[in-house]
């Protein structure tokens, strides 16, 4: 729950940050009269609004689970992201509208030399306050705080390419330049957005994460214990910072219950020690079954079926299936 509550306090650090700097850029744009400050103006609204709807998903998602919710409020944090994602969305379409409207009737702009250096603050504020976020969003696994260092940062990246644009259109007095920059700032926002929403979706519909699955895998075999005859049926699902864990351990039928968890314990620990974060565990043990001796190595065995013939390495294919693992 500290760690909860440290992510809210970071989030209002964004939140108020973004309301400062909308302000900064608004003032540049009626400054310079430039398309392509007025996009980066337009983004800081979707910040803001994003950084208020970041700040109410994290609040609900620290809430402790209850009867209606017994897996936690950790979901709204995807939901939080594809909002903010489809926010991104639609201000790089209206970004992209007014780009063109300008480049076909382009406005005179002035004192662009304050004006950039007025953004140019903004970008880098942004930067280091993204920064946090990202680095505080993955200590504690928080998608609401990874989607607003995202955007903050991408918000940073692209002001520093409306800078650079600007600087080309200050002494090269192309206007029409200023209305280019502002569609290839159009494209990366959306491109930002898109992927946010991709992000958020596979949260939301329990999407399969291979790459901590890979890690996982190649830990356990790495110290996989003589006992753990089979892993199957796993299964990995996301709320908030929470990872929910089902999974099948197949151990020696001989084991008595309190031997047999403490095969759970060792598993659970491994995962907790290597992953560091917060996981809930379901896991059903089998006993193992005559046809599983061949591809066990447990050498004490006194109820041997068949010799060992082959150790089966544990693959993101074969701990996923729902069946018990054989040599044929």
């Amino acid at each position: 729950m500290q760690l909860a509550q440290k992510n809210i306090w970071i989030q209002k650090i964004v939140a108020g940050v973004s309301i400062l700097l909308l302000v900064v850029k608004i003032g540049a744009y009626y400054l310079t009269n430039s398309v392509a400050i007025l996009t980066d103006a337009m983004e800081g609204i979707v910040n803001i609004i994003a950084g208020f709807v970041g700040l109410y998903s994290l609040y609900l998602s620290a809430k402790p689970r209850d009867e209606d919710h017994p897996y936690g409020h950790g979901k709204i944090e995807f939901i939080s992201a594809a909002l903010e994602g489809s926010m991104i969305l639609v201000a790089g379409a209206i970004i992209f509208y007014h780009a063109i409207k300008n480049l076909f009737y382009p406005a005179e702009m002035q004192q662009l030399d304050v004006g950039m250096i007025l953004i140019c603050i903004t970008a880098i504020i942004n930067f280091f306050v993204g920064a946090i976020c990202l680095r505080a969003g993955k200590r504690s696994d928080s998608i609401a705080l990874i989607a607003s260092g995202k955007h903050l940062q991408s918000d940073a990246y692209t002001t520093i390419g409306i800078v650079a644009g600007l600087i080309i259109v200050f002494f090269t007095k192309v206007i029409w330049l200023d209305s280019v920059i502002a569609i290839i700032v159009a494209v990366i926002i959306v491109r930002t957005g898109y992927k946010i929403i991709r992000t958020s979706i596979a949260g939301i519909m329990d999407e399969s994460d291979r790459e901590l699955l890979v890690k996982m895998v190649g830990m356990l075999n790495n110290h996989r214990h003589y006992n753990w005859v089979d892993l199957h049926n796993v299964r990995i699902i996301k709320y908030g910072n929470v990872l929910h864990i089902d999974c099948h351990l197949t151990v020696p039928w001989f084991l008595n219950v309190h031997e047999a968890h403490r095969e759970i314990d060792e598993l659970t620990g491994l995962v907790r020690a290597r992953f560091g974060r917060t996981i809930e565990f379901f896991v059903h043990t089998d006993g193992c079954l005559p046809f599983q001796c061949r591809l066990c190595d447990k050498g004490d065995c006194a109820v041997r079926h068949h010799a060992f013939e082959k150790k089966i390495e544990w693959t993101v294919e074969n701990i996923s299936s729902d069946q018990k693992h054989r040599l044929d």
